[in-house]
């Protein structure tokens, strides 16, 4: 096959994937085979869960799409301004279950304040995070943009902060999740709901001033570990405040 040149144009925030050198909006490929547009996506470095709409020379495309000729590929990211109609658009926002990577222990703290489901193993390897991405059906957040780029991996996203609270408010963003936070419902520790208890069950298990002050409890349905609001809460009511101040308008 003649050699030929595919020019990539990346929109919005997806430049952040691009080389220092080569953070550019255009980016050329010379090719000399069959490829499918995803892999020359990626080979700039961009993860395709990240990617939302492909137009090859105006015409929209799914990523298995094979290129054989010079094109231009213009790549927009999830909430673009792009007007494409939905069934034009390769990800999904409705992910509500996702799992973490070692990295990330902040940020699932965060979620799972907000009443998310988020698996977290400090010391979980590659495979292991893509095994329970699949067999439970959550998407993907790490900072580890070829873990990103596994074909198996079906929704995800790459936190561009490294601040854990403006990583939780681009989750929201990402996946539309602001009308889903249901705060204080999940354990910290271990990801488990947490249920209603009556003082009278786990008295036994309280500190003396505690069992004097405070009346209302939950405890983790995982590991039992009991929630009140004490002086920790104030903090915790306050990082929650922080983050949905940024969804007012």
């Amino acid at each position: 096959m003649k050699p030929f040149t595919v020019r990539l144009n990346f929109h919005g925030d997806l430049t952040f994937f691009l080389g220092r050198k080569t953070r550019v909006e255009i980016i050329e490929r010379s090719l000399s085979e069959k490829t499918s547009v995803k892999d020359v996506v990626e080979s700039c470095g961009v993860p395709h869960p990240e990617v939302d709409l492909i137009l090859v020379d105006g015409r929209p495309v799914k990523f298995g799409y094979a290129l054989e000729r010079g094109a231009d590929i213009e790549v927009y990211p999830v909430q673009s301004a792009c007007t494409y109609v939905e069934k034009d658009r390769l990800q999904s926002t409705g992910a509500k279950r996702f799992v973490a990577d070692g990295h990330l222990g902040k940020l699932t703290r965060n979620l799972r304040l907000l009443g998310f489901d988020v698996a977290y193993d400090r010391q979980a390897q590659d495979r292991q995070l893509l095994g329970v991405m699949e067999s439970e059906n959550r998407a993907l957040l790490t900072r580890d943009r070829r873990l990103l780029m596994h074909t198996v991996v079906k929704a995800g996203y790459c936190p561009r902060s490294q601040d854990a609270n403006e990583q939780t408010i681009e989750v929201i963003r990402r996946f539309d999740l602001f009308r889903s936070i249901t705060p204080f419902t999940r354990c910290l520790r271990c990801n488990a709901p947490l249920q209603k208890v009556r003082k009278a069950d786990v008295i036994n298990k309280l500190e003396p001033l505690t069992k004097i002050y405070y009346k209302d409890f939950r405890r983790c349905a995982g590991c039992s570990q009991i929630y009140w609001a004490g002086s920790h809460f104030s903090k915790l009511q306050k990082r929650l405040d922080e983050i949905r101040a940024n969804f007012n308008d």
